[in-house]
């Protein structure tokens, strides 16, 4: 995937121009902070501002009894966005709170297992590590293989009767790296061990399918390669697993107050939701999983790997610039290092020439971080509405070694 034929050009599968006229800010900035927050299309922010402007007019729960069609849309379109169906998807303000849910509904026992990656998010570690105090819970690193990916053969020979969950970030915030979730899911199957997938930063870039994964519950955000509104995310909670797990809140939407002593939890995926939410941000949710299904996830896959591709390679031809991805398969992420120079240094430059980055640093990822002696990473990452001469444009911009 990604470059084709002798002159190393993108083979486009994607209508660059139109994707562009949809994307107001590719006016302004060069963005290449799409693993923070993309720039939405119009669309998404038609609908956000259509909705708020119908709660303006008629009142916030008559707007939303009115638009009942498109926020219910919104559960088609992410269940056919990763393979699910619908009931199995919950709507939450954000990917931590989906994986929050999720896995503070494991029920735990002193000596139980918690199987992880070394590049997790800081988030999860700081949720595995509360359950490990709180409960005697073992966390345990799984090594990479040769790649710098999860070794899945490391990953099988440490299964055991102890093992509760396998917890794994699918492509993490500090690199291209994309981990082998259908093979880790595979190993999840096989010793009947819960897997929970961190979709957070595939989800948008890449096809995702939890069949073919074989996870049993998956967390992602809105805002970032999905090109939703801030303050959205969804959840997958397979069908085998809902009868399992418990929310570790509920109230009048998640479950039903059956008598004035007892409740019954709802059956569907929505028993992780809340009742109060953000109507006009999951309709804009919904549009943006449209938006991403219009396209193809395959055409989209293609872009963005191969812009990426594209970076990396001129961005490795500059002197003292280093590019830091590793695994065998990588994405739309790309991080580097300039020598001499400071991440957030860099990132300013860039920020002054209008064009977007961030910069990864060791609290986001310490395993990873500190097992490459790494202090801090500047973090590209391309979408598809992304152009070469962009490409161009940032690595003009960058301070010299």
């Amino acid at each position: 995937m990604g470059l084709s034929g002798s002159s190393g050009r993108l083979h486009v599968t994607i209508d660059v121009g139109r994707v562009r006229a949809d994307t107001p800010g590719c006016e302004h900035v060069v963005h290449f902070n799409n693993a923070g927050s993309s720039l939405p299309p119009r669309q998404v922010t038609d609908a956000v501002v259509d909705h708020l402007r119908l709660e303006e007019r008629v009142g916030g729960y008559e707007a939303a009894a009115a638009a009942l069609d498109r926020s219910e849309r919104t559960y088609d379109a992410l269940a056919e966005l990763v393979g699910a169906d619908r009931d199995e998807i919950a709507l939450v303000e954000n990917a931590t709170r989906a994986w929050d849910m999720a896995f503070y509904s494991l029920p735990w026992k002193p000596g139980d297992r918690i199987l992880t990656s070394r590049a997790e998010y800081a988030s999860n570690a700081i949720a595995f590590l509360q359950t490990a105090r709180r409960h005697d819970v073992r966390v345990e690193v799984v090594p990479d293989d040769e790649s710098g990916a999860l070794s899945v053969e490391a990953l099988r020979d440490m299964i055991d009767e102890r093992v509760k969950l396998i917890a794994v970030t699918h492509v993490p915030t500090q690199g291209g790296l994309v981990n082998p979730a259908a093979e880790i899911g595979a190993v999840a199957r096989e010793a009947g061990v819960t897997f929970l997938l961190d979709a957070c930063q595939s989800i948008g870039q890449s096809r995702v399918d939890v069949r073919e994964i074989g996870c049993d519950l998956l967390s992602a955000t809105g805002r970032k390669f999905l090109r939703g509104p801030r303050g959205t995310g969804f959840l997958y909670c397979s069908r085998r697993m809902l009868d399992r797990l418990e929310p570790p809140f509920l109230d009048l939407h998640a479950a039903t107050w059956t008598s004035a002593d007892s409740y019954e939890v709802r059956g569907d995926a929505r028993r992780f939701e809340n009742w109060e939410g953000y109507v006009a941000g999951k309709i804009g949710l919904g549009v943006a999983a449209d938006y991403a299904l219009s396209l193809g996830l395959d055409a989209i896959e293609e872009r963005v790997t191969g812009l990426a591709g594209a970076l990396r390679g001129r961005l490795a031809a500059i002197p003292g610039v280093t590019v830091h991805d590793r695994g065998a398969r990588r994405c739309g992420i790309v991080t580097f290092t300039v020598d001499g120079h400071d991440s957030r240094d860099v990132a300013a430059r860039l920020s002054a020439a209008k064009v977007n980055v961030s910069v990864s640093a060791a609290y986001s990822a310490r395993w990873d971080f500190e097992a490459r002696a790494l202090p801090s990473l500047v973090r590209s990452s391309v979408h598809y509405y992304n152009t070469e001469d962009e490409l161009d444009r940032l690595c003009e911009a960058l301070p010299s070694a």
